[in-house]
């Protein structure tokens, strides 16, 4: 008996120091609710970041504007990466982020993307001139231009380049934008507009030509923590993905780096 009594007078301030650790040094978990197009580099950047913190980030990957959804209606994320800046707007406005936590971190780019075995030749064509060649009742696979971020940027091009009225009774939405890849890549639709990085490492299909950048507007992915009780080791992945580490992995991919306070201006 009294042996178990100094045994557990030993093991008290051993579990009293580990409750008292500061939280940087307790392995947590994250999730992050973040954009298709982000699901490569999110799972390669979440695996650096468990190596180096012990931090578990738990990933959900959707369109940014079902995801922001999801959030308003009390998701359990910690962090939202969004691939347009509207569906940050949107939880912004429902007072669903952190204040000034809100930072613009990625720039990616839109491509016309056709099958592996398309006649289609080149990756430098000029968009406008594919286009217009296909068959007058080709369908174009986007990602659904009513929500989803890539299609809302693609219907933008497209009205930009004068083609939106030939092509909106043609387009075959996506969920989201690997939805869209996918149909190319299945040979449902003889070409589809996604985003470059997207078009980079998804097989069966290749870029034939750049939509051009003023066309539509910059394409912006915004990421802020979500209010929550995981605040504090939210904030400290949010910093590793704006940092050099991140950063890398990101470039490696595609994206270009956009990491800045957002202006409140």
């Amino acid at each position: 008996m009294l042996r178990q009594i100094r045994r557990t007078l030993l093991t008290l301030p051993l579990l009293a120091a580990a409750l008292l650790l500061p939280g940087a040094l307790r392995a947590e978990s994250v999730t992050v609710f973040a954009a298709a197009s982000t699901t490569d580099a999110l799972q390669r950047i979440a695996a650096l970041y468990r190596a180096k913190t012990g931090d578990e980030i738990v990933p959900v990957f959707a369109s940014s504007s079902t995801l922001a959804k999801q959030i308003a209606n009390a998701a359990p994320a910690d962090l939202y990466l969004s691939a347009n800046p509207q569906w940050m707007d949107f939880l912004e406005q429902r007072g669903r982020l952190v204040e000034g936590s809100r930072v613009d971190l990625l720039r990616n780019a839109l491509v016309l993307v056709v099958a592996d075995d398309s006649p289609i030749e080149g990756s430098d064509n000029d968009p406008v001139a594919l286009l217009r060649a296909l068959p007058a009742d080709a369908r174009l696979s986007l990602g659904d231009p009513s929500h989803v971020p890539a299609g809302l940027y693609a219907r933008q091009a497209l009205t930009g380049l004068g083609l939106w009225q030939d092509f909106a009774p043609r387009v075959a939405p996506g969920s989201d934008v690997r939805a869209a890849l996918a149909l190319v890549a299945r040979g449902e639709t003889p070409a589809g507009i996604v985003y470059a990085t997207d078009a980079a490492i998804a097989p069966g299909v290749r870029a034939v030509a750049t939509l051009p950048l003023d066309s539509h507007a910059p394409i912006v992915y915004p990421a802020a923590l979500v209010e929550g009780d995981k605040v504090q080791a939210a904030r400290r992945f949010l910093e590793f993905l704006a940092g050099p580490e991140a950063g890398a992995v990101f470039e490696t991919l595609g994206f270009g780096l956009a990491a800045r306070p957002r202006s409140t201006s």
